[in-house]
């Protein structure tokens, strides 16, 4: 308990997603010359509107797990809004000088699914989509996760399964395309090894000494 009361403050530092919130909706809502890089495999994917209730569930998802991470291990939570807040930058820095679009389905109907998606067309423009934010913030959690000790095996089969079906939920409800998907998890991956395996490595390094020394 007494750990926990320790941890604490440092939810503290998830008062910056509100900024870079602020950040992507000036970008969002200022489009400039886009570009579609969409490819016949996303012409494939069909629109599934019931795909937006993962898609939806990603600000629980991400607001959950960073609390669950804070108090299970500070650093690996410090670690990963490092690689959440670095990526998003990258992600801004795109989204200015290289701004691309996502063609949407007409949307018919007006049953319960329909009317959420709507609700998401209307709230966010179909501009800024590669890298995605979707797609980076819950990669970063997933991989995170990889670090946490003493997990439980449906915490770690909710974080996985979960991450997976938002991801794949921001192409069938058609707000992202496959390279917008692959473009934020090789931009994760590239942080994630910048600032996660210099400390596994150094972690080894310690123990590998502290084995030494004991047998000495």
């Amino acid at each position: 308990m007494k750990k926990h009361f320790r941890n604490a403050p440092y939810l503290l530092i998830l008062l910056f997603t509100p900024l870079l919130s602020f950040i992507y909706q000036l970008l969002n809502e200022h489009p400039r010359k886009s570009v579609e890089i969409s490819t016949s495999i996303d012409q494939f994917i069909p629109f599934v509107p019931a795909f937006i209730i993962p898609y939806l569930l990603w600000y629980v998802y991400m607001l959950g797990y960073l609390i669950y991470f804070c108090f299970k291990d500070t650093r690996v939570y410090i670690q990963t809004l490092i690689i959440i807040a670095a990526g998003e930058v990258v992600c801004f820095i795109i989204y200015f000088f290289f701004q691309t679009t996502v063609p949407r389905p007409e949307l018919t109907g007006n049953s319960m699914l329909i009317q959420l998606v709507r609700y998401i067309y209307v709230n966010d423009e179909p501009y800024n989509c590669f890298p995605s934010i979707h797609v980076l913030t819950t990669f970063a959690v997933m991989l995170g996760s990889i670090h946490l000790k003493n997990k439980h095996l449906l915490n770690t089969f909710s974080i996985h399964f979960g991450g997976t079906l938002i991801i794949i939920s921001t192409l069938f409800v058609k707000q992202h395309v496959v390279f917008d998907m692959i473009g934020s998890m090789f931009l994760v991956t590239f942080l994630y090894g910048i600032i996660f395996e210099p400390y596994q490595v150094r972690m080894a390094e310690k123990t590998e000494t502290v084995y030494v020394k004991n047998k000495g």
